[in-house]
């Protein structure tokens, strides 16, 4: 990922930093054209866009966010099981879906400087307010992590379930809830995510492919079109 310059400001199409007061990734986009492509990554994000505070739910398939010349997005990535905390619903609800967060709660008063000033502390002002509001349930957060993790590690459904004392027919609803989606699809969406960072990263198809778990290189691209449309190797070119 890229860095940000002294002043906070954007450099490149896309950049990230931890925040200094949540240690939550809080990113930056400013498209190169006329609209903005986004692939599945298993999370939620909440978003300064269009000077509406916007959700972002979590993706099945790449979307295209019309954009405006020199737009700029910000966003915090919520961690597993945050955003059903804070907003109070079932993150399937938001699925594929872009959201004003006025639809879902009542906006918080934060303080401190406005977005136009500093939109990257006001993101963090505003996601420390909901957080005192609901009072997530910490034991629930790190149940949310540890499924997020088991996913991430390509455990099978039923291990996954094994694993956290739950039945398959449970942990589904418990994904749901949390994720967004089934267990078995959070783990293809973070499988996708491991293999394309690898071929960005430099390592052949064949090996990225071998190294995310999947069968061969043809697994793996026939899962990027499936999610994206695209073969791995034109999202990696698309850098």
């Amino acid at each position: 990922m890229a860095g940000y310059d002294g002043g906070g400001s954007p450099v490149g199409s896309y950049t990230a930093r931890r925040g200094a007061r949540t240690g939550a990734l809080v990113w930056c986009v400013v498209p190169d054209g006329p609209e903005h492509r986004v692939d599945p990554d298993g999370v939620l994000d909440l978003m300064w866009f269009r000077e509406r505070l916007i959700v972002a739910g979590p993706d099945t398939r790449s979307m295209l966010a019309r954009t405006r010349a020199g737009e700029v997005t910000w966003g915090l990535r919520l961690a597993p099981g945050v955003g059903h905390a804070l907003f109070g619903v079932s993150a399937h609800e938001l699925t594929d879906r872009r959201v004003a967060l006025s639809d879902l709660v009542r906006l918080p008063a934060y303080g401190g400087p406005s977005f136009g000033d500093d939109p990257a502390g006001a993101l963090e002002r505003v996601f420390v307010a909901l957080w005192a509001r609901a009072e997530p349930e910490r034991r629930d957060l790190r149940r949310a992590a540890a499924l997020d993790s088991a996913a991430r590690e390509g455990l099978s459904v039923r291990e996954t379930a094994e694993l956290h004392g739950l039945s398959v027919r449970s942990l589904h609803r418990l994904s749901n809830r949390l994720f967004g989606y089934g267990p078995k699809t959070l783990q293809g969406i973070h499988r996708f995510q491991r293999g394309l960072h690898l071929a960005r990263a430099g390592v052949p198809l064949r090996d990225a492919a071998a190294t995310a778990g999947y069968a061969d290189q043809a697994h793996f691209t026939r899962e990027a079109k499936r999610l994206t449309g695209r073969t791995p190797g034109a999202l990696t070119r698309a850098t």
